[in-house]
């Protein structure tokens, strides 16, 4: 139990095709022929877009489901060979090694170089896992970008696929034959892969991105709760959590996100550090909800207890998917 725990906290296997990259270029592809057929015409890319995401989550699913009976079903493969191949599939659903890795990067660059060489290089890591413009950041807003983004991509990048393996867990139960933990954490990774490709309010992507940015936001929604109530559990005494999830709750709320808000609005109250503000978006100004508006401002420390807070929640979670399975077994 100890080792599959660690694997799958760990998470994304290095040297390994990543199934996000066949997600990404499935996506793409479909995108071009949409694209190319639907021109400027509002309902065809409408169309489009809700044919891209059945096909890219439906594929993703029964890929899922596939890989899920060939490690189970007999053959002259030994049982822990099998058993390894799921384990790391599992594993590359979950982005915590990367998005702890991404994460040090933008605070070793703070660090370890002068002044203006470390704002430029921290703008430079900061860039490749924000949406924001980050080219006119200064050292504070790089901050509380990174904490921001540290807290939201907790839920889409590791909490939200553990709930949906834990789901796949307890459709196993019902039948062997339904979808499991895979099949679950693959469809969930394509909405999120959809998203984040297609989820934008611009060009044609207003209307082609649309279908997969709402069953993103359906496939959150739950899990981004749980962690509102049980992140507390793993970072502040029991008697704080009824106040520390009233005040994340009432913040992040306000957020245009039904998931988004929640999430860092949760993370700012256990770390103590504020978070929101006025964001740049390719030129427009955009202002997002305070959160923990009476906390510190961003800082490396509270960067560091995020990830720290986030690790602890992952590991509560794991065990606790870890004993549903045994008990259910």
């Amino acid at each position: 139990m100890a080792a599959v725990l660690l694997d799958l906290a760990a998470g994304d296997p290095k040297k390994l095709p990543h199934p996000v990259v066949f997600m990404g270029y499935l996506i793409n592809f479909l995108q071009k022929k949409v694209e190319s057929f639907a021109e400027e015409n509002i309902l065809s890319l409408r169309l489009g877009g809700v044919l891209i995401t059945f096909i890219v989550f439906t594929t993703a699913g029964l890929s899922g489901w596939m890989i899920e009976r060939l490690a189970y079903k007999e053959s002259f493969f030994p049982i822990l060979f099998n058993n390894s191949i799921l384990i790391i599939s599992l594993a590359s659903c979950l982005s915590a090694r990367s998005l702890y890795d991404s994460i040090l990067r933008v605070i070793n660059s703070l660090n370890n170089q002068s002044s203006e060489e470390s704002i430029e290089a921290a703008r430079k890591e900061l860039g490749y896992i924000v949406g924001r413009d980050v080219d006119q950041l200064e050292k504070q807003e790089i901050l509380r970008a990174t904490a921001e983004t540290a807290s939201e991509n907790a839920v889409d990048g590791v909490f939200a696929p553990l709930f949906w393996m834990a789901t796949g867990i307890l459709l196993w139960n019902i039948s062997p034959n339904l979808p499991g933990p895979l099949a679950c954490a693959f469809a969930f990774k394509s909405a999120s892969t959809m998203d984040s490709m297609l989820g934008y309010r611009e060009g044609n992507l207003r209307w082609l991105g649309t279908a997969s940015a709402r069953l993103d936001d359906i496939l959150t929604f739950i899990p981004c709760r749980l962690v509102l109530l049980s992140l507390p559990l793993v970072s502040r005494p029991l008697n704080e959590l009824p106040n520390l999830v009233k005040g994340a709750f009432e913040d992040g709320s306000k957020d245009l996100s039904p998931n988004s808000g929640l999430s860092e609005a949760i993370f700012a109250y256990c770390a103590g550090i504020k978070m929101g503000g006025a964001n740049l978006y390719k030129g427009k100004l955009i202002y997002k909800p305070i959160l923990s508006k009476y906390s510190p401002e961003a800082n490396k420390e509270g960067i560091y207890n995020i990830l720290k807070i986030g690790f602890y929640l992952e590991m509560l979670w794991l065990i606790s998917i870890m004993t549903i399975s045994i008990t259910f077994n």
